[in-house]
């Protein structure tokens, strides 16, 4: 019999949302989790030391590929919910491989759903009844918009201009469809643009720090005016969690932070805190590491979220302002260089190297 004890099973909780969504978890919820996670360049176990000896948690590594072991686990641990965070996840990546992402992305999606469809056929009907998928996905679905556009909202058309945004699309039409066709009881998530510690140093944020403290060249896409809707990746696992405990199956929720910022403006801002934080720098200003680059293939112009339905219907609403969480997003990887260090080595070093340029 499932109960509030039952564990959760999320895919991909060693990555950057998936730490925060299992170490939220620990310190709110505190029943049983299972976290399933590939360990690809972007997973980290470091990330989940503060929880890693709790006898609530399990860690397995695999991949949700893996039907024979998505089987084992749904019959092993039974879980209540899956939280389904497994992906890969940057776009610069999936222009240049992008068959891994379709992979992954949208028949490991395919997998986890018939997984736990055939879980969900060996449960009484009060069982069926209580459990939930929660699907976590992005705004890049929805596109590009234009200046002066209304932010997406969940009942916008899809018009995905990446390999990534596709492939999240398509698996987000997966779980509608798995809803639609066998009553599935899935929850979806469309988030902004996180940010915040923990993040891999490829996004625009620790990337922009990492290179800055080392006096390179900060890599500018076009003319660095593309809009992004930033969320601090601490509220989107609170949002997550909430989703999960009030979201109603077959229902879409826009997550987002409320905070539209200019490229631009948020590299400047990111300088303007290096060069208080580390005043004896040799690179200050740090904004004269400024470099515009060629712009990539079919960069979206802006993101905006309307995270009204989530805040009516959840009751969720962000806590950090842009200013506030990009002050302690700083200050942490300034804090926690050896974590970096740690991370920006191997296959990532090589990846940079052919991408922006050696060190």
């Amino acid at each position: 019999m499932l109960t509030h004890e039952s564990p959760v099973l999320v895919t991909g909780g060693a990555g950057f949302i998936g730490s925060h969504f299992v170490l939220d978890w620990f310190s709110t919820v505190g029943t049983p989790l299972v976290n399933l996670d590939k360990l690809t360049y972007a997973g980290n176990l470091r990330n989940l030391l503060p929880v890693a000896d709790l006898p609530g948690y399990h860690f397995v590594r695999g991949d949700i590929r893996d039907r024979e072991l998505i089987d084992r686990l749904m019959n092993e641990f039974s879980p209540r919910a899956i939280v389904h965070l497994a992906a890969e996840s940057h776009v610069d990546r999936s222009l240049v491989g992008p068959g891994e992402f379709l992979d992954t992305n949208i028949h490991g999606t395919f997998v986890l759903l018939e997984a736990a469809r055939a879980y969900l056929d060996k449960l009484d009907s009060d069982d069926r009844a209580k459990f939930r998928f929660l699907h976590v996905s992005t705004d890049e679905v929805f596109g590009s918009l234009k200046p002066g556009d209304a932010p997406f909202e969940e009942t916008f058309a899809f018009r995905p201009n990446s390999p990534y945004a596709a492939s999240k699309a398509a698996s987000d039409l997966l779980v509608r469809a798995w809803g639609k066709s066998y009553g599935f009881p899935a929850v979806v998530t469309n988030c902004s643009n996180n940010y915040g510690p923990l993040q891999f140093p490829e996004k625009l944020l620790p990337l922009i720090l990492n290179r800055a403290i080392h006096g390179e060249p900060l890599p500018i896409y076009g003319d660095g005016l593309q809009v992004r809707d930033w969320l601090y990746v601490g509220d989107h696992a609170a949002a997550l969690r909430v989703a999960l405990e009030k979201g109603v199956p077959g229902q879409t929720y826009n997550i987002g932070g409320w905070n539209e910022q200019a490229n631009l403006d948020t590299v400047q801002m990111l300088c303007a805190l290096l060069d208080e934080f580390l005043p004896n720098s040799p690179h200050r200003p740090h904004a004269q590491l400024m470099k515009f680059v060629t712009d990539r293939p079919g960069h979206d112009r802006r993101y905006a979220i309307n995270a009204t339905k989530a805040e009516r219907e959840l009751g969720w609403r962000p806590k950090e302002t842009f200013a506030s969480g990009l002050r302690k997003t700083v200050r942490w990887y300034l804090d926690n260089q050896a974590w970096v260090q740690e991370v920006t080595s191997g296959a990532y070093r090589e990846w940079m190297e052919t991408n922006y340029g050696a060190r």
